[in-house]
């Protein structure tokens, strides 16, 4: 009896996956975030959406780890996105050249069942 194996094993990549930030997106809370999205880059997402309808503040040091993800996802023919972005937010990204890179946009967000939520205490 002989049996032969795929000679390649079968694409284990998911097609999107959307986090939000619900809390500010700073260095303090960075290592937790950034913990996560390697988690979710080593799915092998084609796409991920960052969720910023919560987030009301970002500094230099997320906007380098939001540019990292992006080129992360680029080298595998990825992509990020960062959706519903507070006005503040909008700008700051605006001001660093982050849209020229990483689409921005405004999208309906989906309805609460059958998702999860990463959220640090921070207090």
């Amino acid at each position: 009896m002989t049996s032969t194996l795929p000679s390649s094993p079968p694409d284990p990549t998911v097609p999107h996956v959307r986090v939000e930030i619900t809390d500010e997106l700073d260095l303090a809370g960075l290592p937790e975030v950034a913990h996560v999205l390697d988690q979710i880059l080593a799915l092998g997402p084609r796409e991920v959406t960052i969720d910023l309808a919560e987030c009301r503040h970002v500094d230099a040091a997320a906007i380098a780890l939001l540019l990292d993800v992006h080129r992360r996802l680029s080298r595998r023919d990825g992509a990020l996105v960062l959706s519903n972005p507070h006005p503040r937010i909008r700008r700051i990204l605006a001001t660093a050249g982050v849209g020229a890179t990483v689409p921005i946009v405004d999208s309906p967000r989906p309805a609460a069942r059958g998702r999860a939520r990463v959220t640090s205490d921070r207090r």
